[in-house]
């Protein structure tokens, strides 16, 4: 059954059943008869001043456009919300709503609505039918910014410039606009993938390694054979001794193709005499030291192999 007027019908569908309280004020409801469709549990207030005209738990959307009818019509939605908007697999769950506003704006955060005053919004953000979603540079680095550990960053930020969600040009732009306020994890992973580093465990073997009796490893290094073919990519080269790391991890490989191209360069790069260690992403992070000296035990005893191994950088060749 209906329990708004004819009137309320389009916007009603529009935003979800999700209405404020000017609205429903502004088509004959008064706050008494607001009061007892809330009291008989036929509607809900779900923030101040906003209300579901059903029972019942909100969709990911409900929320989203109830936090947003709630912040005002200059808010734009942005950190790990936005990024849920724009479908990031490895981004955290959180059931909040961040949103922007104008500095001169004077709502508050209420309920899921985690709300920020900005000086400056995002000239690029994204028009719904209900709401702003700030690009995906901004909402990265807005969600980093509330993030207290690196690995979650990381896997953003790899994840953001992986799928092609942003570049490293518009991050770079994002976080220099942030200045040094609370920015200091998303720097340390913007870097990391600028020097090279694709995944947020290719970042933990990176660090892993840092402090070992190895020489500097190259990360996606452009390999060749003798002949100057192009070869396989591994995910860190050791060219002294011909040893390849791999990490080895569907969950971090966005697709079934991803993983196939990884046993493709572990075939390829065998035939040519190199040796592939293969890492999980759980191994790196319950023993680094253990993979830090099977790469150095291989590095040692490949640097006196006789086997010829005839895959080299291609800045070598």
């Amino acid at each position: 059954m209906v329990d708004y007027p004819a009137a309320l019908d389009e916007v009603a569908q529009r935003q979800q059943k999700i209405l404020t309280r000017a609205q429903l004020l502004a088509t004959g409801f008064d706050d008494m008869y607001l009061y007892r469709q809330t009291r008989r549990g036929v509607w809900q207030r779900v923030l101040p001043a906003t209300y579901a005209l059903f029972s019942g738990t909100l969709t990911g959307e409900q929320r989203r456009i109830s936090a947003a009818i709630y912040a005002g019509p200059d808010a734009q939605l942005t950190g790990l919300a936005a990024l849920r908007w724009y479908g990031f697999r490895y981004s955290p769950h959180t059931e909040d709503v961040h949103l922007l506003v104008p500095h001169h704006t004077r709502r508050r955060s209420a309920g899921h609505a985690v709300i920020s005053r900005a000086l400056t919004l995002d000239s690029r953000a994204r028009l719904t039918a209900n709401y702003a979603v700030c690009s995906p540079a901004r909402a990265v680095v807005d969600a980093a910014r509330d993030l207290r550990k690196l690995r979650p960053v990381r896997a953003i930020v790899a994840e953001a410039v992986q799928r092609g969600f942003t570049d490293l040009a518009a991050l770079d732009a994002e976080i220099r606009r942030a200045r040094r306020s609370r920015t200091a994890l998303v720097r340390k992973a913007f870097s990391e993938v600028v020097s090279g580093t694709r995944s947020a465990p290719e970042a933990e073997l990176r660090e892993c390694l840092a402090g070992s009796r190895v020489p500097a490893v190259l990360w996606n290094p452009r390999l060749v054979d003798a002949e100057g073919r192009r070869l396989p990519t591994p995910d860190g080269y050791l060219p002294e001794a011909g040893v390849a790391l791999e990490v080895d991890s569907q969950e971090y490989h966005f697709s079934p193709e991803d993983w196939a191209r990884t046993l493709d360069r572990h075939n390829e790069l065998s035939r040519l005499g190199v040796l592939i260690l293969h890492f999980t992403p759980a191994q790196i992070r319950r023993d680094p030291a253990a993979v830090r000296r099977i790469v150095e035990e291989a590095y040692a005893t490949r640097g006196g192999a006789s086997t010829p191994v005839v895959a080299r950088p291609a800045r070598e060749v």
